[in-house]
């Protein structure tokens, strides 16, 4: 039986950046990842012949700055040009915002402009308080050691050097909904629809449910191209992350194996000893890193017993069912978006016209249906690398909300529908764009289920609301990545802070676990 300091499960960015990690401080590391390649949701995919694009997020707007410089990764990797978010609009144009999420803005009144820049700087000041959190163990009660409370410290002062008004204000706005402070500071419906739109953005909430607001702050706490707020689009689409950080665990000395699933994780006595592959093989270890869904490690490979009843039911009720699908169309030209510049063309696209848009897309999935309207953010990936689609064509890649991943009609039947939906909101915007179309891809929930091994097919591995985050992500008796079983650490989206492309849930693990191992 072959044995190692780490095991390291799954090859997505978390558990790249964990075992790279790992690997540098000495550690003899293995990844094993169950599919044919590492990257997960990062993996750049052909979904046709000649047609290429990123599988799941299209976007880098929270890449952790602590992760490029801790494994060494060359900066320039992820170097490009700022992209502008476009928020399209049939009757009045498009209002576009330029810089890092909108330091100036084009298309709408200057006296709205001035009160969106008195809105986004409040914002990024709070979101900016709270950020200070994502790099760090979560704190628990009980365990709050010297650094823990200097960092609650400097949180405080750091509000409270603001003055008492923005303290207070800080204080009235962090549980309220989005809708409600849209509508506090502006007057287009543009911006009103982008902020519901980001709010909500792979979480199953509507902007005028309680708490909505919390979704944009962690969109703000991301940083990009050195500034909060920032987005690109990757040359090669996002299997270039991917592949930047699967060449640093290896340089780091991880080894890498891909179709190796992990069958069951195997301990004794409350320690861990190793996993078993789902061919037999055994690989011995006294610790395992689990960056796959945490409700997987513990419910699924776990033999029965390992965790008590209490946890067990803790975990069978962490929400985590996605209300995101993911549109790949290969077109045979560029499509035209009314209003929108060839140079803005290579940024982001909104359809959300207003709140009331994004609330009525949001109120079906309740249900278990979607909205004929829906509302998504479209990029034209192809335009920042043309070797993406062949010579003339082009490649559009779709999130669109929302999708619920048990419809209730079931998406066999259901999924042409949905698809003509999306395809009618995008010839709105860019008439003609279904004629040039030479094939399309649609994930549903249940396809990102069981494309990236996801489940419940939700990108962040579990919501993102407020009792599913800190000390209770995933949940409270396995937050801040350790596990009941000694040995077994959890890396994945569905620890702390959460989802999106940072790495920083399987750098947090990482370092969790080696101060742990050399006290």
């Amino acid at each position: 039986m072959k044995s190692y300091d780490a095991i390291v499960i799954g090859g997505g960015h978390n558990g790249l950046v964990a075992a790279g990690l790992l690997a540098k401080a000495g550690k003899h590391v293995i990844v094993l990842e169950a599919g044919d390649r590492v990257g997960g949701g990062a993996r750049t995919v052909e979904f046709h012949p000649g047609y290429r694009t990123s599988g799941l997020a299209h976007l880098v707007n929270r890449l952790a700055p602590e992760v490029v410089g801790e494994l060494g990764l060359d900066p320039s990797l992820f170097a490009g040009e700022m992209a502008p978010t476009v928020v399209l609009d049939s009757e009045t144009g498009p209002a576009i915002l330029r810089g890092a999420y909108g330091e100036a803005i084009d298309g709408v009144s200057p006296g709205e402009a001035i009160a969106f820049g008195r809105m986004r700087a409040k914002l990024m000041m709070q979101a900016g308080i709270l950020g200070r959190f994502l790099a760090k163990r979560p704190p628990r009660p009980g365990e709050t050691g010297l650094g823990s409370l200097v960092d609650l410290g400097l949180a405080g002062l750091g509000l409270i050097g603001k003055g008492r008004d923005e303290a207070r204000d800080f204080a009235r706005m962090a549980l309220m909904n989005v809708a409600d402070i849209a509508d506090e500071y502006l007057e287009d419906d543009r911006l009103k629809g982008l902020l519901a739109f980001d709010a909500v953005l792979g979480i199953h909430l509507g902007p005028r449910s309680p708490t909505s607001l919390l979704g944009l702050y962690y969109r703000l706490t991301g940083t990009a191209l050195g500034a909060r707020g920032g987005q690109f689009l990757p040359r090669g689409g996002m299997g270039s992350l991917a592949e930047a950080l699967e060449r640093a665990a290896i340089d780091h000395g991880a080894e890498i194996r891909v179709n190796a699933a992990v069958s069951r994780i195997f301990s004794a006595g409350g320690r861990i000893e190793g996993v078993a592959l789902a061919d037999g093989e055994k690989i011995a270890s006294t610790l395992v890193v689990s960056a796959i869904h945490p409700v997987a490690t513990l419910r699924r490979l776990l033999a029965p017993g390992d965790i008590d009843t209490g946890l067990s039911i803790s975990l069978k009720n962490v929400r985590s069912k996605g209300d995101a699908a993911k549109l790949h169309l290969a077109l045979d030209r560029v499509p035209d978006f009314a209003g929108v510049s060839s140079a803005d063309a290579r940024g982001r696209l909104v359809i959300a016209r207003n709140v009331r848009h994004v609330e009525e897309a949001f109120n079906p999935a309740k249900y278990g249906e979607f909205s004929a309207d829906p509302v998504m953010e479209i990029t034209l990936p192809s335009l920042v690398d043309p070797s993406l689609a062949p010579p003339g064509g082009a490649v559009l890649s779709a999130v669109v909300q929302f999708a619920p991943y048990e419809l209730r009609e079931g998406w066999e039947v259901g999924r042409p529908k949905f698809l003509a939906a999306i395809m009618g909101a995008l010839e709105r915007h860019a008439p003609g764009i279904g004629a040039s179309v030479v094939a399309s891809e649609l994930l549903t929930p249940v396809d990102i289920e069981r494309r990236y091994n996801m489940p419940g097919g939700h990108w962040h591995h579990g919501e993102l609301q407020v009792d599913q985050l800190l000390l209770n992500r995933p949940t409270f008796g396995v937050a801040g990545y350790d596990t009941p079983i000694d040995g077994l650490y959890l890396a994945s989206a569905g620890s702390h802070p959460g989802g999106g492309i940072s790495g920083l849930p399987g750098r947090n693990a990482a370092r969790h676990i080696l101060s742990r191992r050399a006290a």
